[in-house]
């Protein structure tokens, strides 16, 4: 009783719609991940002995304005060397590319299985355990590269990637339980653009604590922190469904059940559809646009700093600003592609899948061509950073087309289908960083140039497969309640009780593949 008059007061205390106390924590959820997961992009440039060769280097590089000052710059035969009272390493290019790549390893194998999770268990408990995992792991960071090197500093970002894993298909499915259609651009531009907070403040703070020969550890100790605190607050405030609330309005609720499209809302869902799902042609090119752009951003957010640092030469707290300054642009920018997108949805004056098509290519091949023509800046420092600022302000776009057209062809399966799509995307996590390791081992422009050159071809490539076979609309597949089955279908039910759904009287939308009576 106690209990229950609690929680009538709090349903008249907040006054606050629930759906934006998920936004705005979700917001600080991306935030505290992305910080973690691109922390170490920044660190790793004051953990590594930077050694200065005097052997001829064939390409142009800039020069140093800090060159008189060689400090660090004594060789070592042996991996570490003390500096400041904090080891630091002897690992080269390749090496560091494979360790800046680890956290992917752990992300890719934990996407479909954090999406089951969040499916069958809720999101809540699913991502905010998942934040956690990585935060704890973080925090214990220096400890492990203190134990193991560079072993020890791989096997912990993997564990990393691991509780990182789930976050993406979980938010997307709880975007999907809570968030109208007509306010999705707006709350994916909320919450995933809290990434691009994560990518602000992590190289800016990072910048700062490393500035005159700060402890690199003590950055794994805040960024860690700050997840495990953030995961305080998800616990109290958050909840899996509308309907599993205890104090949300009663307007709320109603608006969001009258409103909210995902049958998962008011019914427990039947397993997910994965002989219909792996044949779906929307999900594949789908899946091909977010390997093209999650190829050209990993290579901005793991890599970047490396290139003002080591190319542009950077010092360590300007590096932390100039690399945070490409990312406030495309927050903002991706408010503006969201506002305009809803708009445009709301007033019907283009459809949904037209929508995701116009901001895919915006998030793509435009900023494909600001990166090739950032590489051809030279050793001019304002162009170079002006065009990698374009740049990433219009990958904002992205959070108004591929990050969350998973919700529009799926609402139901939305956590199974983010989970194939952003897992498998986030292989080029895995492979850009090597692969840039590989291609710059003298860090010179022309080096530097072959990586951008290929960001470039798969960027535009994969935004030309999804401009002519993209999709928004919801997929027969995900309610074969509503849609039935498609013509020709051969492959056997999708549900073990057909015969009792055939029965049932069903009321046909307008639909991209109309149904048909299987009786």
């Amino acid at each position: 009783m106690a209990l229950k008059g609690w929680r009538l007061l709090l349903n008249r205390v907040i006054f606050i719609p629930q759906r934006y106390v998920l936004g705005v924590l979700g917001l600080f959820a991306l935030a505290n991940s992305f910080t973690m997961r691109v922390c170490l992009s920044i660190t790793i440039t004051q953990m590594v002995v930077h050694v200065q060769s005097s052997e001829h280097i064939v390409g142009e590089t800039c020069p140093d304005p800090a060159a008189s000052v060689s400090s660090n710059s004594t060789s070592t035969a042996n991996e570490t060397t003390i500096y400041d009272g904090r080891d630091r390493y002897d690992w080269d290019e390749a090496t560091q590319g494979f360790l800046l790549s680890a956290f992917y390893y752990g992300y890719v194998i934990t996407h479909l299985p954090g999406g089951l999770l969040a499916e069958k268990f809720g999101g809540k408990w699913t991502l905010g355990l998942g934040l956690l995992m990585t935060s704890v792991a973080t925090a214990l960071t220096p400890w492990a590269v203190s134990v193991g090197g560079a072993t020890g500093l791989f096997i912990i970002r993997v564990i990393e990637g691991f509780g990182e894993g789930p976050v993406t298909p979980a938010f997307v499915l709880l975007m999907a339980r809570w968030v109208p259609p007509s306010e999705r651009s707006r709350f994916g531009a909320m919450i995933f653009g809290g990434a691009q907070i994560g990518n602000i403040v992590g190289p800016y703070i990072s910048g700062l604590l490393l500035d005159d020969g700060g402890d690199w550890a003590n950055v794994f100790y805040v960024f860690g922190g700050l997840g495990m605190i953030w995961f305080l607050f998800w616990v109290i405030l958050c909840y899996s469904t509308p309907n599993s609330h205890p104090f949300i309005s009663d307007e709320e609720r109603e608006y969001l059940n009258n409103n909210v499209m995902a049958s998962g809302l008011h019914r427990k869902l039947d397993p997910a559809p994965f002989k219909a799902i792996l044949r779906s042609a929307p999900l594949w090119v789908l899946i091909m646009a977010a390997i093209g752009h999650d190829w050209g951003y990993f290579t901005m957010i793991t890599d970047l700093p490396k290139y003002f640092s080591d190319v542009l030469k950077f010092n360590i707290k300007e590096t932390g600003l100039m690399s945070a300054l490409p990312y406030i642009a495309m927050y903002i920018c991706s408010f503006i592609f969201a506002s305009t997108c809803d708009l445009c949805i709301r007033k019907k004056w283009h459809s949904i899948t037209t929508g995701r098509k116009i901001y895919t290519t915006v998030s793509s091949s435009v900023p494909a061509v600001f990166i090739i023509l950032a590489s051809y800046s030279g050793c001019n420092r304002t162009n170079a950073v002006g065009l990698f600022i374009a740049s990433m302000g219009f990958m904002g776009g992205f959070y108004s087309s591929v990050k969350i057209n998973a919700m529009d062809i799926a609402p139901n399966y939305a956590g199974t289908c983010s989970a194939f799509v952003n897992g498998i995307a986030a292989i080029s996590g895995m492979i850009t960083p090597y692969f840039i390791g590989l291609v710059t081992p003298d860090q010179t422009i022309e080096q530097w140039r072959i990586a951008f050159w290929a960001s470039f071809a798969v960027l535009v490539g994969t935004n030309v497969v999804y401009l002519i076979w993209g999709s928004g609309e919801q997929q027969w597949w995900d309610d074969v309640d509503k849609f039935g089955y498609p013509p020709g279908w051969k492959h056997g039910p999708l549900k073990k009780r057909d015969d009792e759904n055939k029965e049932k009287k069903i009321v046909y939308p307008k639909h991209d593949h109309p149904p048909v009576n299987i009786d």
